[in-house]
């Protein structure tokens, strides 16, 4: 651009968050487009916008990434970042979060508040991320400002301005006030967009805006106070500088209105940002640790300082290789860099550095403090680590992502694809910080865990598209296991002769349930007077060891088992370790039929935080599961917290369930407690259903 002072005063960084389907994307391109970004507005449903660029994204008409878009407007470079408002994809909107200074919380004028505007407030409020309210599609049927705005001042009280008025609504809506400016931008009667006086209708609300807008910003400053409060004019000027303040504090949410849709309030919206959203120099200093010191230090964004920044997000592409944005805290990115990564431990070298729109990239000489830059082919950076000068000893605060509520296993539909799939879910897991994957080691099943089964979802489909692995995705097995009730005491024998040396192993062995209920094998030699040699008890030991990863029942690892060796005979040729070990194998397997066998399943400890609305359909269906409460209290946000205990079977989909029994307004965590025993009604169809598993392999 031409004329354009590059600094860190003429950056703006703003991340758009908000409820799925609010518009936050067809704001992002109408601002893209208004700017002169593009030559023509891109539209969701055509699949052309910068920012969803991904073919899932255009596939199924929702971000599923965070997408940087550099605008620029009256001598300022905005960084818009346009962030899934989808719950799966939260991890995608806590990257995006790190590389802004401002997040603008995108609403729908007729739907109001809705559980993606509360968690996107809960959200910055948790990070202290200053925000603003942008109430969008004023002009469709039954948008009402008024209604919204009244809405967030009664959640969210006193830290709600106006600074923008709409003129009308519905197919009626014309422009937008700025009520900090007085000025109007409104369509006239040759559908053109004009500026000029507040029409007359509007002039008193204006008016009654503008005083809530100063009472709010006089609060903030001591000086701005007095003149307040003895009468006198605040400048428009001074009212602005007071809003970033108020922001940056946390005390200040601004309102602003528009359609993104049509364009109507664009240059109302940039004004405001540009004047009442702050720079990176104003910006709250970020939080990192100095390592000489092992202390918590706040760096405050400058160009002055050596290099030091954080990569926010981590791009996994097949043809160019990993692509890691990273945001400049202090100094720039200039030339060809060795700059070191604290969290690795391991220097990386930089250059060719770029700026990303969209998918598009436009190669830059440097990066300054403040800005968002990209730069390809890191050896061992990841998403959240810092790069810093040699000379600064900091790294900054970590990234902290969500652990997975979802996991789904992995089957190749091809065989000799899995060195593919290999390959591509750990590119994959580069990119995404809230996906693992893991081996597990009883199943052998390959296992994807992430945010949801749409996150889940998406993630095969990338495999597919990026590296070419086809896969199915089912349901992880259930590690049932399996004990006794009873106890048993029973001959193992192996006897067997042939030319030569024979096989001879006697082994007698009582089985019983460990009293301390511990979940490894307890053995207990009680052999006396050399009936079994000692040289072969080690055999009989790693015989029962061997035997019990397969139990009788259903062939799951068997636990909580104490076997005490007390009696046995030996053949002084033929008797061998290989005998004993055998003879130990029989005597388990008789010993488990005798001693009452049953299975054991997981049992989960679950912990579901839920508005109270919604408690009697949670406590509902926790009984339904075959679950039981143990108690509840009350979260910080005044949300009801009920602690429960279910079987795993019961709740390997709770992520959706639960989705739809609270409309996305609740979570949950989950972790092993312990095994129980399966009631007998569920016992015959999990046996059937492990066979007929082991028949289809």
């Amino acid at each position: 651009m031409k004329d354009f002072d590059y600094s860190i005063r003429n950056i703006r960084n703003v991340g758009i968050i908000g409820h799925s389907g609010s518009g936050k994307t067809t704001l992002t391109e109408a601002l893209i487009n208004y700017t002169g970004g593009s030559d023509r507005m891109g539209r969701i449903e055509e699949g052309n916008t910068v920012t969803d660029y991904d073919p899932e994204e255009k596939k199924r008409q929702i971000s599923i990434q965070a997408s940087v878009a550099p605008i620029y407007y009256n001598g300022i470079k905005i960084n818009l970042v346009d962030l899934p408002g989808y719950f799966d994809f939260v991890g995608e909107s806590i990257q995006g979060m790190r590389a802004v200074d401002m997040a603008m919380i995108v609403m729908s004028a007729s739907q109001g508040i809705e559980v993606g505007t509360e968690k996107a407030w809960k959200y910055t409020e948790k990070i202290k991320l200053p925000k603003a309210f942008y109430i969008n599609k004023m002009d469709r049927e039954n948008a009402d400002f008024d209604r919204v705005f009244e809405l967030l001042k009664e959640k969210w009280g006193l830290k709600i301005v106006p600074v923008q008025y709409p003129i009308g609504s519905e197919k009626y809506f014309k422009g937008v006030i700025n009520i900090v400016t007085r000025r109007a931008r409104y369509e006239d009667e040759n559908g053109e967009m004009t500026e000029g006086q507040i029409p007359e209708e509007y002039r008193e609300k204006a008016e009654e805006l503008r005083e809530m807008v100063m009472e709010s910003v006089a609060q903030t400053d001591e000086v701005l106070l007095d003149k307040y409060v003895s009468g006198e004019h605040l400048e428009d000027s001074e009212i602005y500088d007071a809003l970033v303040k108020g922001c940056v504090a946390g005390e200040i949410a601004p309102v602003m209105c528009g359609s993104a849709l049509e364009k109507k309030g664009m240059k109302t919206l940039l004004e405001d940002i540009i004047e009442g959203f702050p720079s990176p120099e104003l910006a709250i200093p970020q939080k990192a640790r100095d390592l000489k010191t092992d202390e918590v230090v706040y760096i405050k964004l400058t160009e002055e300082s050596p290099f030091s920044a954080i990569v926010f997000k981590t791009i996994a592409d097949p043809f160019v290789g990993k692509i890691s944005l990273f945001r400049v805290i202090t100094g720039e990115a200039k030339g060809e860099m060795n700059v070191k990564n604290p969290n690795r431990e391991k220097m990386e070298k930089l250059s060719t550095y770029f700026h990303l729109k969209g998918k598009n990239q436009t190669p830059a000489d440097r990066v300054i403090a403040g800005d968002i830059g990209a730069v390809a082919k890191l050896s061992y950076t990841r998403t959240g680590d810092t790069l810093s000068d040699p000379s600064m000893d900091i790294i900054y605060d970590k990234i902290n992502f969500p652990e997975p509520v979802m996991s789904l296993t992995v089957v190749p539909k091809t065989k000799g694809d899995e060195d593919k799939i290999s390959t591509g879910l750990t590119k994959l897991m580069e990119e995404d910080p809230t996906f693992v994957v893991e081996r597990d080691p009883e199943s052998a099943e390959v296992i994807m865990s992430g945010q949801g089964e749409t996150h889940l979802e998406v993630l095969a489909t990338k495999l597919k598209n990026k590296f070419g692995a086809e896969v199915d995705l089912n349901v992880p097995r259930i590690p049932y296991r399996e004990t006794i009730k009873g106890t048993s005491d029973v001959q193992g024998k192996h006897k067997k002769q042939s030319g030569g040396h024979g096989q001879y192993g006697d082994v007698k062995i009582k089985f019983e349930r460990r009293a301390d209920d511990a979940d490894e094998l307890e053995f207990v030699d009680a052999v006396v007077g050399g009936v079994v040699p000692r040289n072969f008890i080690p055999a009989v030991e790693k015989g029962l060891k061997e035997a019990i990863t397969e139990g009788i029942l259903a062939g799951y690892p068997v636990i909580k088992l104490k076997a005490t060796l007390h009696d046995g005979s030996y053949h002084p040729v033929d008797s061998s370790e290989m005998a004993f070990k055998i003879a130990a194998s029989l005597a388990f397997k008789e010993g488990m039929k005798n001693a009452q066998p049953i299975l054991l399943e997981p049992v989960m400890n679950l912990r579901v935080e839920v508005p109270e609305e919604y408690m009697g359909d949670i406590i509902g269906d926790i009984t339904k599961k075959r679950g039981r409460v143990l108690g509840m209290e009350v979260s910080e946000d005044g949300d009801q917290i009920v602690m429960a205990e279910v079987p795993m079977s019961e709740i390997q989909k709770y992520s959706s369930e639960l989705r739809s029994m609270t409309q996305a307004k609740g979570e949950y965590k989950a972790e092993f407690a312990r095994y129980e025993e399966v009631p007998e009604s569920e016992v015959n169809k999990i046996i059937e259903k492990t066979k007929a598993l082991k028949e289809g392999k």
